[in-house]
């Protein structure tokens, strides 16, 4: 529910009007990018009698909204949001979204010093914002390669050191919150706890931005409520994230769904990324629908790269090399310079 305030209102008026509704259970939150007082109201709105509302000298007008989705919906917030990400030792911060693109690039799992720091310093050579890399590894067999857990943290905060790079890294479990908000500059909540509620109200409580993936299984109205309950605490910056989905199709690891970016960018004022990477499966697939995701109006890019891919620990055959990534980032560029004519 939205309620528009009266320009004849008083401030006085206003405050006790929402004192009144927040009474009843319910949060009133102001709206940014209206020329008139916008709130809206998250909660069981069931207890709030629109007429009533309406019959309110405060009030000009009060609007249903149908979408189970609040906080990441449109109504909400009308104009495109903007995540700001804090750079290590003060460096310059990084924007993504309203026309800040940004590409997230680095290793599937971080597995020493010397590979995480070299691949860091050549993303970052070919224009890359953020350095992703895993420490924790959620892996469908137990005997797979789980990551390095802490140590592999540890790792990260080197390379992000030496490179200036923020650092974005996957969340498992509560457990690792304190040195996740101490240590990582955004939190990936990964796709296989995209619906991990209890993770996702701890998450959102630290404050810090965070890129939640699509569930393989995922529809995108569930997306945008899962982004609720990180937006819920009032603090959470959220990115959104096209990995692909579980479909009939067996050519490649997942269906990539690039219609997703339109949709979410219609529905949602939350900058929205694509990982091609985990969306093909396959490192010769990472190409062209990394430059259709670009093309698509997508917000930025998360790309798997290594410098060995036939050697590494996790997910190889869809880590493309630094030097083909260096040869993508130059085309990505021409693709966002032609559809922004």
């Amino acid at each position: 529910m939205i309620v528009v305030i009266s320009e004849r209102a008083t401030d006085a008026e206003v405050e006790t009007l929402i004192k009144g509704i927040e009474a009843r259970g319910v949060s009133a939150r102001e709206i940014v990018g209206e020329e008139k007082r916008v709130f809206g109201l998250v909660g069981d709105v069931a207890s709030i009698d629109a007429e009533a509302l309406m019959r309110n000298d405060a009030v000009e007008n009060v609007i249903r909204v149908s979408e189970p989705y609040k906080l990441s919906g449109r109504h909400f917030h009308p104009i495109d949001s903007v995540v700001e990400i804090a750079g290590p030792g003060g460096a310059e911060p990084v924007r993504v979204g309203a026309g800040n693109f940004l590409v997230a690039a680095g290793p599937c799992s971080v597995e020493s010093e010397e590979q995480v720091l070299k691949i860091a310093q050549d993303v970052k050579r070919s224009g890359a914002g953020m350095l992703r890399g895993g420490a924790f590894k959620p892996r469908s067999s137990p005997y797979s390669f789980q990551g390095l857990g802490l140590d592999g943290l540890e790792l990260l905060k080197i390379a992000s050191r030496k490179t200036g790079l923020p650092i974005l890294t996957e969340i498992m479990s509560p457990e690792y919150l304190s040195d996740f908000e101490r240590d990582v500059d955004v939190i990936q909540v990964g796709a296989r706890n995209m619906q991990n509620f209890t993770l996702l109200r701890e998450v959102g409580r630290l404050g810090k931005p965070v890129l939640l993936k699509r569930g393989p299984s995922s529809t995108i109205e569930e997306m945008l409520m899962a982004a609720d309950y990180l937006l819920m605490a009032g603090k959470a910056q959220v990115i959104l994230c096209e990995r692909g989905i579980r479909t009939f199709e067996t050519a490649t690891r997942n269906t990539l769904d690039l219609s997703a970016v339109p949709v979410l960018k219609k529905r949602s004022h939350l900058p929205v990324m694509v990982d091609p990477s985990h969306g093909t499966g396959y490192w010769d697939l990472v190409e062209p629908m990394a430059l259709a995701a670009a093309a698509a109006g997508a917000d930025g890019l998360v790309i798997e790269v290594h410098d060995q891919p036939s050697c590494a620990l996790c997910d190889g055959q869809q880590s493309i090399t630094p030097m083909v990534f260096d040869a993508l980032m130059r085309r990505i560029e021409r693709v966002r310079a032609a559809i922004m004519e």
